[in-house]
């Protein structure tokens, strides 16, 4: 029991870092969007790698925002049936959703692999002038999220098994 507390709160605790990385991610992308068009409209200045690196920033927030999202309990049910159920058939629900995060999360993981090392093997980068190069690198967070998830929706559905208390509690 203690291994697999250990195991949960560890596995948590990096998703937490990873959501704070997000929720920074976020305040950075705010900080270049006004930047860019403060430049933009007032010195007429633009560049195009800026605009890309805009774009490129909301992968990490969505893809590590995920697991954190999972985490906080703020993923998405139909709570008009599941607020209803009984306390034990939540926990089922909660125990099957996450094994299937996980499994599908290994499986978006692995899919993506050959398509990242097709881009790193070709240093694929932005065809834009002055675009961002090593796409590849951007690219190398998708499965990288998604492995996140999948041990987030691990850890959420074994606490949901052995009946471990949040933290705070």
């Amino acid at each position: 029991m203690r291994t697999v507390a250990f195991f949960v709160h560890g596995v948590e605790a990096v998703v937490r870092l990873f959501g704070w990385i997000a929720a920074w991610t976020c305040v950075v992308l705010v900080g270049l969007v006004a930047g860019d068009v403060l430049m933009r409209y007032a010195f007429s200045i633009g560049s195009v790698w800026l605009q890309e690196l805009q774009w490129h920033l909301i992968s990490p927030i969505a893809l590590f925002g995920m697991s954190y999202l999972l985490l906080m309990g703020e993923q998405v049910r139909v709570d008009v049936f599941y607020e209803r159920f009984p306390v034990g058939l939540q926990r089922v629900i909660e125990v099957i959703g996450g094994l299937l995060l996980l499994v599908m999360g290994l499986y978006i993981a692995w899919l993506t692999l050959p398509w990242i090392a097709q881009s790193y093997a070709r240093g694929e980068a932005s065809p834009n002038p002055g675009g961002m190069p090593l796409r590849w690198l951007l690219k190398s967070l998708i499965p990288f999220g998604f492995v996140l998830l999948a041990l987030q929706g691990l850890a959420h559905a074994l606490r949901q098994v052995f009946a471990l208390p949040t933290r705070g509690e």
